[in-house]
């Protein structure tokens, strides 16, 4: 992806390099005089490791890294699933739950096993999502989405990734999996994240828009 400066509009860079979270992402501030750049245009910037043992200090850690290395508005989220049944496990490590190398399917295998004598009514769980946005200027600010549920007793669809072929939403009587791209972009954890950090984006955007004009 090629930077293209768009006078008048914020720069943001989100951190990551899945275009999936890119689309979510601008669909929800399409209307936002924003310019959003994913990873690929900053080759340089490698691996963001995520250390930290809650989903804010993982969150702040990659955002704040891609702030300071590009000198620009950066946005960065981490997410998990938790399982009250498992004391709230897997968690900030759900996506290194059984190690780096485990797949999709290993990881959704081991919550079923773990879960295999668990009553349907106690086999609530929840995503939780927060996006970190940082300033070049060091400040931060956080924000977090939920998505409650319950852990299916089969994986069901065949849609998204992670753990949304357990992750059965009631009200629709389907598993994140089974869902639309476009309902679940709705209803997810991350997509509540990025909708509450959107009227603090709208805020920068302005000031972005209204500092060009008073320029110009």
């Amino acid at each position: 992806m090629a930077i293209r400066v768009v006078p008048g509009f914020l720069e943001i860079v989100l951190a990551t390099r899945n275009q999936g979270k890119v689309r979510e992402f601008v669909e929800l501030m399409r209307d936002l005089p924003i310019q959003v750049y994913s990873l690929e245009a900053f080759p340089q910037i490698g691996e963001l490791p995520e250390e930290g043992l809650t989903y804010t200090e993982n969150a702040i850690s990659k955002a704040a890294t891609v702030a300071r290395l590009t000198g620009r508005l950066a946005v960065a989220d981490d997410s998990g699933i938790e399982v009250d049944a498992l004391e709230g496990a897997p968690g900030a490590q759900s996506r290194r739950f059984l190690g780096e190398a485990a797949t999709d399917t290993a990881r959704n295998a081991r919550i079923l096993r773990l879960l295999h004598n668990v009553s349907s009514e106690r086999r609530t769980a929840r995503y939780r999502a927060v996006v970190a946005v940082a300033m070049p200027s060091g400040e931060v600010r956080t924000f977090e989405g939920t998505c409650e549920g319950r852990i299916a007793t089969a994986p069901r669809g065949s849609g998204g990734f992670g753990y949304d072929p357990l992750f059965l939403v009631p009200a629709y009587g389907k598993t994140m999996a089974q869902l639309p791209v476009a309902m679940k972009n709705r209803i997810s954890h991350r997509a509540r994240a990025f909708s509450a950090a959107r009227p603090f984006l709208k805020k920068v955007a302005s000031g972005s828009r209204d500092a060009v004009d008073q320029e110009s």
